[in-house]
């Protein structure tokens, strides 16, 4: 347990930025499941659509530090290409 003032708001701190990242962790993995469902229905205006609204999610989410940057960069690569892949 913490003992020092110091520590006690290094806690609370802590427990304030897991709140934040895992309601941003949540929003990123709900847009991108959208993304999933409308690849899966095969509609190409919608697969875009989820598309356009889940890319800026997942950067931001590699930006603030949910994600590592490659891993987001991959995920978005794999995700445009089955995107692009379904509009052929």
């Amino acid at each position: 347990m913490a003992n020092t003032s110091s520590a006690k708001k290094a806690v609370r701190k802590i427990a304030h930025r897991t709140e934040i990242n895992k309601s941003r962790r949540s929003q990123m993995r709900t847009y991108v499941r959208k993304l999933e469902e409308a690849l899966a229905t095969g509609d190409a205006a919608l697969a875009q659509a989820a598309f356009s609204a889940a890319q800026p999610l997942v950067m931001r989410a590699a930006q603030k530090g949910i994600l590592h940057k490659n891993t987001a960069s991959r995920k978005i690569s794999r995700l445009s290409a089955r995107v692009k892949a379904l509009a052929k």
